[in-house]
């Protein structure tokens, strides 16, 4: 929700004036919206856009070279008056005629509507395009009746574009409908938004439910249907819009991946990635694809798609240069004469053959992380709630890559008979690479360790494998700089490897000292919920975990009593 305002009444001419504090190179404050700070040239036409606040960068950030001239902002999902619009229009006019610009809603028809009276009145040319760009909110056969919603930007730009390079009025106004007519979106909304003040948002979607057809001033979808994944998602989106190609359409596109203000940009990123792979699949080629927050709506959890279908004209204004504070667009640089040789970043590790008594010992340490895969799995939940009490609450999450991963690795060596030393020093750089964090790393340099030590050649005795437990915990204790008592793995890892390194120098069952340094490490791990942190995420919330186990001890607990259950059979 919004929680920052001062009089929710005023929020649009509150955050308007910070608006324009912020960018005064862009734009300055004129009443009724903004204009260019920089004037247009002599009888450029001035391309002006607008409608309610709450949609940010929509319309006041892309006020700016190669866009809009102007932008007439009005309360929060509301229209902007006539008044409004018409003192905007004549602060951006430069004496070659206004084109207005806006979203195909009843408000702002009448408003801009009688603004363009006005204005006509007064000598200046004036026109009008309407945005029709929302699939869900009309059939086919009555377009004209769509509303606009993230295909304002795409008809924004080309207009804007058209603009700067010196066309016309006339031409200028057909370049927005030739765009407004090739472009179509379709969206949808997992949680409505809020308005500043409100203690409730403008539309809820059942739980387990997604919106399917979204509004940007708050409306709820044409209906609802079962949360999906990405991949879905992005089907249920391309699917939509490849229902509505134009007939006469080619097979190059603009994109844009819009995110409605709570649906963020990584969210975004990995939600394209189905959508290109979709769009490719289709033959078609995306140009310049916008991936990000163009129009928004206030907070809510919500994406768009946009397809403009381009022509050579529509290529050139889309791809054209543009500088605005919430969009900038530079030139693309020549391609070089070749393509670019990028060699592989990491070249892959050569696998050392073991002998016999080696690929042995491989065999059981693929088990063994077999065996982690499937502990770490089951334990995954409760492992992120723990670690949730002062962390992040990932730390399941981490640990399931990083086995998932190092059981990948070792398999691959372990099938080019690999040696100990060799599948799990596999394994562990696999860990780490996936695992990523603090605890991911430890796991990959302990693991790392240990390898070092079992070797390539010959059987994995018991004082083989001790030599190597007091590598594994020298190398965490070195990287990390954690001791017992610092409520980290450590405090499970130490007494774990002290334990079965005194059961093997006296002589002891080796599979029953590591099942009896398990125990240890287990009573240990458990014994953390009693200290404080004092290193790590969790040490600025230091007095939260108090009562909680530290999740890396549990964790590497469960792993030794699964490895020694493992050995035990």
């Amino acid at each position: 929700m919004t929680r920052l305002y001062a009089d929710p009444a005023r929020f649009s001419e509150d955050q308007l004036r910070g608006f324009a504090a912020a960018y005064p190179e862009h734009i300055t404050r004129v009443p009724g919206g903004v204009v260019r700070s920089r004037p247009l040239r002599p009888r450029q036409v001035a391309v002006v856009v607008g409608g309610g606040s709450g949609h940010y960068p929509a319309f006041s950030g892309l006020v700016g070279s190669g866009l809009a001239a102007g932008a007439v902002v009005g309360n929060i999902f509301t229209s902007p008056s006539s008044r409004q619009a018409e003192s905007v229009a004549r602060a951006a006019d430069a004496g070659g005629g206004v084109l207005y610009c806006f979203g195909n809603y009843a408000g702002d028809r009448m408003n801009f509507g009688m603004a363009q009276a006005r204005l006509r009145g007064a000598g200046i040319d004036t026109r009008t395009v309407l945005v029709t760009d929302d699939v869900a909110s009309a059939p086919a056969e009555r377009r004209g009746e769509r509303r606009g919603i993230a295909g304002d930007f795409t008809v924004f730009k080309v207009a804007g574009a058209a603009a700067e390079e010196g066309l016309g009025l006339d031409a200028v106004e057909a370049a927005a409908r030739r765009a407004n007519a090739a472009t179509y979106s379709f969206g949808i909304a997992f949680a409505g938004c809020t308005m500043p003040g409100a203690d409730a948002p403008l539309f809820t979607v059942p739980d387990g439910k997604m919106a399917i057809g979204l509004g940007i001033h708050g409306e709820p979808g044409v209906e609802d249907a079962d949360m999906a994944d990405a991949p879905a998602v992005a089907r249920i989106l391309v699917d939509r819009l490849l229902a509505e190609r134009p007939a006469a359409a080619g097979t190059r596109v603009a994109a844009i991946l819009n995110g409605l203000g709570a649906t963020k940009y990584e969210e975004l990123f990995l939600l394209w990635g189905h959508i290109a792979q979709a769009l490719a699949a289709a033959g078609l080629t995306v140009v310049r694809p916008e991936v990000g927050e163009l129009v928004t709506s206030l907070d809510m959890a919500a994406c768009s798609l946009t397809l403009m279908w381009l022509d050579e004209d529509l290529e050139r204004w889309w791809c054209a240069p543009a500088d605005a504070p919430g969009f900038r667009r530079l030139p693309l640089p020549e391609a070089p004469a070749e393509p670019r040789a990028v060699p592989e970043a990491v070249l892959a590790a050569q696998v050392v053959q073991g002998d016999q008594p080696s690929r042995g010992a491989a065999a059981t340490v693929l088990g063994a992380l077999r065996a982690l895969q499937a502990a770490l799995h089951n334990a995954a939940a409760e492992l992120g709630r723990i670690d949730a009490v002062a962390g992040d609450g990932d730390h399941g999450r981490g640990m399931t890559k990083g086995v998932d991963a190092a059981v990948r690795a070792a398999e691959k060596a372990g099938a080019q008979a690999a040696g100990a030393r060799c599948l799990l020093s596999a394994a562990a750089d696999a860990w780490a690479d996936e695992a990523g964090g603090t605890s991911g790393v430890l796991w990959g340099v302990g693991l790392r360790a240990l390898a070092q030590e079992l070797g390539d050649t010959g059987p994995v005795d018991a004082v083989r494998a001790a030599v190597g437990a007091r590598a594994a915990l020298d190398a965490v204790t070195s990287l990390g700089g954690a001791k017992p008592g610092d409520k980290t793995l450590v405090d499970a890892l130490a007494p774990l490897v002290d334990a079965f390194t005194a059961g093997v120098a006296r002589g002891d069952d080796p599979v029953a000292a590591f099942g009896l340094a398990a125990a240890e490490a287990t009573a240990a791990a458990e014994a953390t919920a009693a200290l404080t942190p004092r290193l790590g995420r969790a040490r600025p919330l230091a007095e939260r975990s108090i009562g909680t186990p530290d999740a890396g001890a549990l964790s590497l607990a469960l792993c030794a009593r699964t490895v020694a259950g493992l050995l035990a059979k």
